[in-house]
């Protein structure tokens, strides 16, 4: 079976669609200031290497679990919804099917505990 990250279009796809997705995201009044103080190349680095991961295309991803790589940073549910969004806008302007991105999406669902904070979620509620 083909993996997503091969359906996709490999590394070539994966690099377009972190540089659109953080576009839109830095683009995203609610969402740039988490990244004020973030070293971009290095964060697309590491989201390059997360996604073909993910993804199916190798084991290239050696940065931190996603709970320690965001903690304290206050990502709220809305926050982490709007990123799942652009995802989906970019890879939707990348012409990658429905299906496809609905199974990215499906990847991603689980993160949320990890990735949202305690405080940050219990605000939201």
């Amino acid at each position: 079976m083909t993996s997503i990250y091969d359906q996709i279009g490999g590394a070539g796809a994966v690099d377009t669609a972190v540089d659109m997705f953080y576009g839109k995201v830095l683009a995203d009044p609610d969402l740039r200031g988490y990244f004020a103080h973030i070293d971009l190349a290095r964060l697309k680095r590491h989201q390059q290497a997360f996604l073909t991961a993910a993804l199916g295309g190798g084991d290239a991803y050696a940065g931190r679990a996603m709970g320690p790589a965001h903690a304290g940073l206050g990502v709220t549910d809305a926050a982490f919804d709007a990123v799942v969004g652009h995802l989906a806008a970019t890879l939707t302007e990348l012409s990658v099917p429905n299906e496809i991105i609905t199974e990215i999406g499906s990847a991603l669902v689980p993160l949320r505990p990890e990735i949202v904070s305690v405080a940050a979620h219990a605000a939201n509620r």
